[in-house]
C-alpha cells in the first residue's frame, strides 16, 4: 500500500437553517480523529453550502474543465485536492438534497478515480433510501462508492440536536474510514494518470509526472536496488545513492527537477536535472533492474534533455569510470569524456544541447 497521506473530505450536504447536518459532521470527525491519524488521513469538513454554488450555471460541459466562474474553479481546486469523500447526508423524499446532487453536477475530472462512504441520517429509513439514490450518480462519475455505510436513525442517537455517541456508531464510521482508505490508496494510479500533467510513457499503461518529496520512499527503493551493480562495478560502497535516507532524499527532491515513470503505483525508473551555470546537470537516472533492456533508460534520458532550461549550452552527467555499460549507452546518445575536478573512480561526460 502506498505510504503516501490522504485528504478526505467530510461534506454536509443540507444548507437547510437548522439542520442536523453540522452536528452529524461534529459527531463524526470526532469519532474519526484518533483513527484517522493512525492512518495518515487528513479530514477536511466542508459544508456544501459555504460554497456559494448557485445551480449550474456553467454555459461548457464539465468533462472540458473550462469554468468561468470562481466559484466553480475554488470548488474544482478543493474537490481535486482529494483524495476521497465521506458524505454526510439527510434524505429529502426518498432522495438526496438538490445541494449534493448540484455539487456533483459542476465537475468531471475532480471525481475520478475516488471513493466515496456515506453517513446517512433520518427517520424510518435512516437515510439510506439517499444513499441508494446517490451511489448511481457518483459511480456516473468514476467515483467508487464504498459498500460501508453509517445510518443513524434519529429517534435512536440524537439526543438536544446531537448525536449520542455509542460503540456501535463509532465501530461503523471506523469501518466506513477504513475500507476508504484502502480504496483511495489502491486507486491512487489511476487518479495520477489521469491527471492533465501526467504524460504517456513507453511501456503501454505507463506515465510519467514530476516527482515531490512525498514520492522519497519509492525512490529511495529505487535508488538503493539501481545502485547495487554501480557498487560492483566498481567495487566501492562510497555512492550516496545508496546511502540517503528518505529525509535525504525528500531534500533533494525539492532543488531538482525530477521525473519518474510510474505504472500501476510502481516507480519504474526516474532521472534528475538542474541548471548549474550554462550546464544542464542529470544524474539518477536509474530503471528497475528487471526491466533494463527495453530502452527506458535512453528515452528517460532523452526527456530530461528536453526539459533543459534554455540558458544551458550542454549537457553534463557522472558515473564510474568502470561502468561500461552507462559510458555505452551515453556515448552513443553523443556524450562525451570532459575535464572535471570529480574523485577518483568517476567519469564526467558531457554533450552539447542543440535548439
Amino acid at each position: 500500500m502506498s505510504t503516501k497521506s490522504l485528504r478526505v473530505l467530510v461534506l454536509l450536504s443540507s444548507n437547510r437553517p437548522g439542520a442536523l447536518g453540522p452536528a452529524v459532521g461534529e459527531w463524526l470527525v470526532d469519532a474519526l480523529a484518533p483513527r484517522a491519524a493512525e492512518l495518515g488521513v487528513e479530514l477536511v469538513p466542508l459544508a456544501l453550502g459555504d460554497l456559494g454554488l448557485p445551480f449550474l450555471d456553467e454555459e461548457a460541459h464539465p468533462s472540458e474543465g473550462a469554468y468561468r466562474h470562481e466559484h466553480t474553479r475554488r470548488w474544482s481546486a478543493i474537490a481535486d485536492a482529494a483524495d476521497g469523500f465521506i458524505v454526510v447526508t439527510p434524505e429529502y423524499n426518498h432522495g438526496m438534497p438538490a445541494t449534493l446532487k448540484n455539487a456533483l453536477d459542476y465537475l468531471y475530472r475532480e471525481w475520478a478515480w475516488k471513493p466515496v462512504g456515506f453517513v446517512s441520517y433520518g427517520n424510518s429509513s435512516a437515510g439510506t433510501r439517499a444513499v441508494q439514490h446517490a451511489k448511481q450518480i457518483v459511480a456516473t462519475l468514476r467515483m467508487v462508492p464504498l459498500g460501508a455505510t453509517v445510518a443513524i436513525r434519529l429517534g435512536d442517537s440524537v439526543e438536544d440536536g446531537r448525536v449520542r455517541p455509542t460503540p456501535a456508531l463509532a465501530s461503523a464510521a471506523h469501518g466506513v474510514l477504513d475500507e476508504l482508505t484502502r480504496v483511495a490508496h489502491a486507486l491512487r494510479p489511476l487518479r495520477e494518470a489521469g491527471r492533465p500533467e501526467a504524460l504517456p510513457g513507453p511501456p503501454t499503461g505507463s506515465y510519467t509526472r514530476r516527482l515531490t518529496p512525498e514520492d522519497a520512499p519509492e525512490v529511495t527503493v529505487l535508488q538503493r536496488c539501481c545502485w547495487v551493480d554501480e557498487a560492483l562495478a566498481n567495487d566501492t560502497l562510497d555512492i550516496p545513492a545508496l546511502h540517503e535516507s528518505p529525509q535525504q532524499v525528500r531534500d533533494w527532491i525539492a532543488t531538482w527537477n525530477t521525473t519518474g515513470l510510474w505504472r500501476d503505483g510502481r516507480l519504474l525508473g526516474m532521472v534528475r536535472a538542474r541548471r548549474t551555470g550554462t550546464d544542464w546537470h542529470i544524474g539518477r537516472l536509474c530503471v528497475a533492474p528487471d526491466l533494463r533492456g527495453q530502452g527506458l533508460g535512453r528515452w528517460l534520458l532523452r526527456t530530461a534533455e528536453s526539459a533543459a532550461d534554455p540558458a544551458c549550452s550542454r549537457a553534463v552527467l557522472f558515473t564510474g569510470t568502470r561502468s561500461t555499460g552507462n559510458i555505452a549507452l551515453y556515448e552513443s546518445e553523443g556524450y562525451r569524456p570532459a575535464p572535471h575536478d570529480e574523485p577518483e573512480g568517476t567519469v564526467r561526460l558531457a554533450k552539447p544541447l542543440r535548439p
